[in-house]
């Protein structure tokens, strides 16, 4: 795919000696191991949050009938959940979660080698679901949470109200949001009598650290190349839409997908 970000070229005249270029390495080697560091602090406070009991019941529609948040942890004490941003009636998923969802298959055994397990959950019906799922050739488990309050419990599901009103609880703040639905990550557990905790959830730009591609790209000569779009992702695309020679529009705000009796 080209965009109007890939056609750009790097004005970059600071040429040095190799010996010059490492000591600039090195220099900056050193913020690299200070940003190391301070994430093994912030991971690390993380894990010292206080927990909160999940006293409510859910039950959700996966692939082989109904199953409750404690049947998610599928025999882990430890349950990571990914909230999806694909509601009912859209045509499609959210292009920046199928971003990140790309990633998660890879993830998967390697989570339950550490007690883990990772499952994706969409207010969507399941049937969409699994038709979308589908197309994009996921493998990860998919749940639908259409019939029960988790999403709204979450906050990241929004009502008719809040929109109208232009503003919702997203982030831990109040604020606009442009779509009826939101992305985030929960982390929950598990304990030998049964109960489950609440232990953590992050939101918007929590989840960078969950995308791969970002990763690359920070280490790419020119970065995430997102300055000058109206919104960062605006580039973002499903994986089987990307097409060569497509330019990107820089002034494209978010939209969330069409619903599916909507054209193109």
């Amino acid at each position: 795919m080209e965009s109007t970000a890939e056609k750009k070229r790097i004005d970059h005249p600071k040429m040095v000696s190799h010996a010059e270029w490492i000591a600039a390495r090195t220099e900056l080697l050193n913020k690299e191991k200070e940003f190391t560091r301070l994430r093994d602090e912030v991971s690390r406070l993380r894990r010292e949050l206080p927990w909160e009991k999940v006293r409510k019941e859910y039950v959700f529609d996966g692939p082989t009938g109904k199953e409750s948040l404690a049947d998610l942890f599928g025999g882990k004490s430890q349950l990571m959940i990914y909230h999806f941003m694909f509601g009912p009636g859209w045509a499609e998923g959210c292009p920046s979660c199928s971003l990140l969802a790309d990633h998660f298959d890879g993830s998967v055994a390697h989570l339950a080698a550490r007690d883990t397990r990772l499952v994706v959950v969409s207010r969507a019906p399941l049937a969409q679901i699994g038709a979308f799922k589908m197309r994009m050739g996921w493998r990860f488990k998919w749940v639908s949470s259409f019939e029960n309050d988790f999403n709204r419990d979450y906050n990241v599901s929004f009502t008719n109200q809040e929109k109208a009103k232009g503003e919702m609880y997203y982030n831990y703040t109040m604020q606009q949001f442009p779509s009826e639905e939101g992305p985030g990550a929960s982390a929950f557990y598990k304990d030998e009598a049964g109960d489950i905790f609440h232990t953590y959830s992050t939101y918007g730009r929590g989840l960078d650290i969950l995308i791969g591609a970002y990763n690359w790209l920070d280490m790419a000569p020119k970065g995430r190349d997102e300055d000058g779009l109206a919104f960062s992702m605006a580039w973002v695309r499903h994986h089987d839409k990307y097409v060569d020679g497509q330019l990107v529009d820089p002034t494209r705000i978010y939209s969330q997908p069409k619903s599916s009796g909507e054209n193109d």
